[in-house]
């Protein structure tokens, strides 16, 4: 009897797929965006308060975009690639 053996296929390259990539680009950008919009507010003379720390911006959406950013990016690695 002849034993029949399984090929196992490898295939060196990349462990996602295209998609996954342009999508972890996405995320990436999404998280820049929100640390760019966190940055700013100080003041040149450190015995002057600038109520500029308390804005909107800085506090509320930053933050958001930052979560979305990395949940973006969670969901970019997690997502199955496509077979070609």
């Amino acid at each position: 009897m002849a034993k029949k053996s399984k090929e196992v296929k490898e295939t060196a390259g990349f462990a996602l797929g295209k998609e996954n990539y342009k999508l972890m680009a996405i995320g990436f950008a999404v998280i820049v965006v929100g640390f760019i919009l966190m940055a700013g507010g100080g003041s040149d003379d450190p015995n002057v308060f600038s109520e500029d720390i308390f804005s909107f911006r800085r506090i509320t959406l930053a933050p958001i975009l930052l979560l979305l950013g990395f949940g973006f990016e969670i969901y970019a690695i997690m997502k199955k690639p496509k077979d070609d």
